[in-house]
């Protein structure tokens, strides 16, 4: 296997979060777009307008279940005074022949049935007796119970406007209409649309598979017994489910023991099924961080291949001071390295990591960091800051009030304290002290 020396960038510089991030979407493209069915388009983002091929709704139908009648006959009914009228059939959604209704004459309609010619309006059945002789109804007995239901007499006890009850053809969209525009992300309600004008596929940019793995060999998979001096490995856990959350398909990879070769040997086996790999731990200075040894060069099948570049830099931030980030394998996967540390780890995908994963799904610009607010500080003390470097502090955010309050301590690694917060708080370089009642910038996480 080839190998080259990591790139330790500038080792005495401190690079702002600005200049990093730059790099790291500068070096990301959008996953090429694909024609997917319905279904497994969930999560992913068009690449084309898409039109109404047809009206919706697509023929003019009840919104009731009732009578459809002529506005005429049923002029001044009342429940002293009601409109008899003759009941000439039912219709039910999906009926094809119609009957007319005519002078004096009325139709069982149900929900979502078209509105047979002659007919002008829907009165609901709770306005009549339902054919029963009697006083109002309160619902109509099934068709296979009762067949003679779609016969008889029918009292009608209020009178009712044209097109009262009736959802007319077209008043959701027109054929030609723009159903969908490029770039909106498919959820459910617009997977229903979808399906609603008949598309079948769509044509979009796949969901990026990302690979999530920690290092460590001091950790331990949740539900195993520790052993002195292990932890339970958080990490790949959360990371994993940050790239769902923001729109990915992930895949957690158990903790890999710090050893080079074994690392190395971990990302040649998933670079087959990754868009974009996520390492978590062994970035920093100690003697044991191994993925700045690993990450030399990758393997593709029996021929060495160089890994590309991958730098590790110093970042003017806290927490998360060491970052690493370039490019792995033949096909140039993108890699970004993360510190070990709970939060310094979370903090730094949601600042790097999440807007990858969204550039790689298509995203404008505009759309792939979370969004921002600006919030006043509610503390009982003023919140410290070291000189020179950009902190994210959990915090909870109360949107009606425009407060930002403190949660937990600013140690990376109080990751209870990350459980509770929705929000991180951003204290800028030049600032070192922040008093109760100062505006901040709030990132919201939920």
């Amino acid at each position: 296997m080839s190998s080259s020396a990591p790139q330790d960038t500038a080792p005495h510089r401190l690079w702002s979060v600005d200049e990093h991030l730059a790099d790291v979407l500068a070096a990301v493209r959008p996953l090429e777009p694909i024609e997917l069915q319905l279904l497994d388009a969930q999560g992913c983002v068009l690449v084309e307008d898409v039109t109404v091929p047809v009206a919706l709704p697509p023929f003019d139908n009840s919104s009731m279940d009732g009578y459809a009648v002529r506005v005429a006959d049923v002029q001044g009914a009342s429940e002293e005074f009601p409109a008899v009228l003759a009941v000439i059939g039912d219709v039910a959604a999906g009926s094809g022949e119609l009957p007319t209704v005519g002078p004096g004459q009325a139709a069982r309609i149900m929900t979502g049935a078209p509105l047979p010619p002659g007919a002008e309006a829907v009165v609901p059945v709770e306005w009549t007796d339902g054919g029963t002789g009697g006083g109002a109804a309160s619902g109509m007995t099934p068709a296979s119970a009762a067949p003679e239901g779609a016969g008889g007499e029918v009292r009608v006890h209020r009178a009712a406007e044209a097109r009262a009850h009736v959802r007319s053809r077209g008043s959701d969209v027109q054929a030609g209409d723009l159903a969908l525009a490029a770039g909106t992300v498919l959820g459910p309600p617009q997977i229903a649309l979808l399906a609603a004008i008949g598309r079948g596929t769509v044509r979009v940019r796949p969901r990026p598979r990302v690979v999530v793995l920690s290092t460590g060999s001091e950790l331990v998979q949740p539900g195993e017994a520790l052993a002195a001096g292990t932890i339970y490995d958080s990490n790949s856990f959360a990371l994993a489910a940050a790239a769902r959350d923001a729109g990915a398909i992930a895949y957690r990879v158990g903790a890999v023991a710090d050893d080079a070769e074994t690392l190395r040997g971990v990302i040649e086996d998933q670079l087959i099924r990754a868009d974009l790999l996520v390492t978590t731990g062994g970035v920093s200075v100690g003697a044991y961080d191994v993925v700045k040894e690993a990450l030399t060069s990758v393997s593709a099948g029996d021929e060495a291949v160089e890994a590309g570049r991958v730098d590790f830099r110093k970042l003017a931030m806290q927490p998360g001071k060491p970052q690493g980030f370039g490019t792995v394998g033949p096909d140039h996967t993108p890699l970004l390295a993360l510190p070990g540390n709970p939060v310094s780890s979370y903090v730094s995908f949601e600042l790097f990591v999440r807007p990858a994963i969204r550039a790689l799904m298509g995203l404008p610009a505009s759309e792939v960091s979370r969004p921002s607010v600006r919030a006043v500080l509610k503390a009982d003390r003023a919140i410290g800051s070291p000189a020179g470097r950009r902190q994210f502090l959990r915090g909870a955010h109360d949107p009606v009030s425009g407060t930002v309050s403190p949660v937990g301590g600013s140690g990376s690694h109080l990751i209870a304290a990350l459980a509770h917060a929705d929000s991180l708080m951003v204290v800028p370089e030049d600032i070192t002290t922040v008093e109760p009642g100062a505006e901040l910038e709030v990132i919201l996480l939920g």
